[in-house]
Formats: C-alpha cells, sequence, structure tokens
C-alpha cells in the first residue's frame, strides 16, 4: 500500500493508523503546490481534487477521504481494536465523531490555513474553532476517548486536528481537557512514530 501524505496535514491521522496496526505501507509525500509527489510523479492521476490522504491499495485501487481510509485501515486490521464491531451502537456513533471531524471541525480551519483569506473571514473562522474546541473540551473533560471506552480512529483523527489551532495562533491552555486527552496520545509509540516520520518530532 501507499499513503499519500502532506506532513502535518489530516493525512497524519492515516499515518498514524496504519502504524498502530502493524500495516505495510509506504509513505509517499506530496507537495501540495504543485501536486507532484518526491519522486516528480503527478498526484492528480492518484486523485484528482489534489487532496490528501489517498491510499493506494496493492491491488491498484485507491480510496480517499480520511474517514473512508480510516474505518478501512481498522476494518482490515480487527485484531488491533481501532473501530467498534460492525452493526453494534457503538459503530455508529464512531462514523458519527469521524463525520463532524472530517466535514465541521476540519472544515472550520480551512479559511485560516488559506493564503489571501482576508482579516474578517479569519476572524470569523477562529471563533468558529474555539466554539468546537470548548464543546470537545466539555465532552472529553475526564474522559481518555472519544468514542466509547477503547482507542479508535476517532482519537487518532481528532488528536492530529488538536495539533492545528498553535500554527494558527489558538491558544490552546484554553482548554485544559483537550490538552490532557491530547498528551495520553501523543505518547503512544505509533503515534511518536509518525511524527518522526514526517519531520515533526
Amino acid at each position: 500500500m501507499q499513503l499519500f501524505i502532506s506532513p502535518g496535514a489530516c493525512s497524519l491521522a492515516p499515518h498514524i493508523a496504519l502504524r498502530e496496526a502493524g500495516a505495510d505501507f509506504e509513505a509517499v509525500k506530496v507537495d501540495l503546490s504543485t501536486r507532484k509527489t518526491e519522486a516528480g510523479d503527478d498526484f492528480l492521476a492518484v486523485n484528482p481534487s489534489g487532496k490528501v490522504p489517498a491510499l493506494t491499495l496493492d491491488n491498484g485501487q485507491s480510496l480517499t477521504e480520511n474517514p473512508a481510509i480510516l474505518l478501512y485501515i481498522a476494518d482490515q486490521n480487527p485484531g488491533v481494536g481501532l473501530a467498534p464491531a460492525e452493526g453494534s451502537i457503538e459503530r455508529y456513533q464512531l462514523l458519527s465523531r469521524l463525520s463532524f471531524l472530517g466535514s465541521e471541525f476540519h472544515k472550520a480551519f480551512v479559511p485560516l490555513f488559506t493564503p489571501g483569506t482576508s482579516d474578517e473571514v479569519k476572524a470569523a473562522a477562529a471563533v468558529l474553532v474555539k466554539n468546537h474546541l470548548a464543546a470537545l473540551d466539555k465532552e472529553l473533560d475526564g474522559r481518555d476517548h472519544y468514542v466509547g471506552d477503547s482507542f479508535s480512529v476517532a482519537d487518532i483523527y481528532l488528536f492530529v486536528m488538536l495539533g492545528w489551532p498553535g500554527h494558527v495562533g489558538i491558544d490552546m491552555s484554553a482548554y485544559p481537557a483537550l490538552g490532557t486527552y491530547a498528551g495520553k496520545i501523543a505518547q503512544r509509540p505509533a503515534v511518536g512514530a509518525a511524527l518522526k516520520a514526517e519531520g515533526l518530532a
């Protein structure tokens, strides 16, 4: 398998998940400004949207979008326990959280990372991000896991996005529960290995 990534982007989530699963894969870095891989290949041939992550399977098929890729990784490695069993209410709670992270929380950051965004739009985006952070801080107060009672791909995805506020000038000290939560996840060996591989540690 090949996982197409950009260091520190949301593609860090499946990168961590693959390492958690002990999967055999190659991480391929993509320059998102040129849509070229480190080897000079056209990334648009893999994902026409030009966005990471993309996961190319050994049979040549590809998957895009974090919720789908994360669930695929979890389901291909059920013994690792990165997702609840199919058909369980916990499974649908996981899907709910993954959907929120991908469609609401992630989207709120986009104006803060987009060059040329006006100060007015950035200010509104920062308020929205802080609102999400406050709600997540309340939800995770005293809890170790985002869904149910065990570590899952939802924890991985949330952990990755909790690393973004500091890069856009949002002070995370106002969200102590999230700091405690992310700090525990950061101690996982697979997380450290992925961060090191992406040059982030």
